[in-house]
């Protein structure tokens, strides 16, 4: 049972805002309704009632990570140096399956 339908609402579209009004929850007369949750306004986690989310991971204002319910993520946070040298490795064919290759 959706919140409109809880509340017994019979005006469509029903939408709840927080007090800084950013729409947190929106929902149509077919009952589809979604949901944002936010933080220093930014939107940190949306969903739908078909199933689709997206979480976003900020740091000084932009967007560090962003990951949705489709399996797509993209991660700009920085790498540290064992993650750079393991990608080096990778790069130039010296590391394979987690174990470094001798030539």
């Amino acid at each position: 049972m959706t919140i409109a339908q809880q509340l017994n609402i019979k005006k469509f579209p029903f939408i709840v805002k927080d007090s800084d009004g950013n729409r947190i929850y929106f929902e149509d007369s077919t009952g589809w309704w979604s949901k944002w949750e936010w933080v220093d306004g930014k939107v940190i986690r949306y969903e739908d009632s078909k199933g689709y989310w997206v979480k976003r991971e900020y740091a000084e204002g932009k967007i560090i990570r962003w990951e949705d319910s489709n399996g797509i993520i993209m991660d700009y946070r920085p790498k540290t140096d064992v993650q750079k040298a393991i990608d080096l490795l990778t790069k130039e064919g010296l590391l394979r399956d987690g174990k470094i290759l001798k030539n």
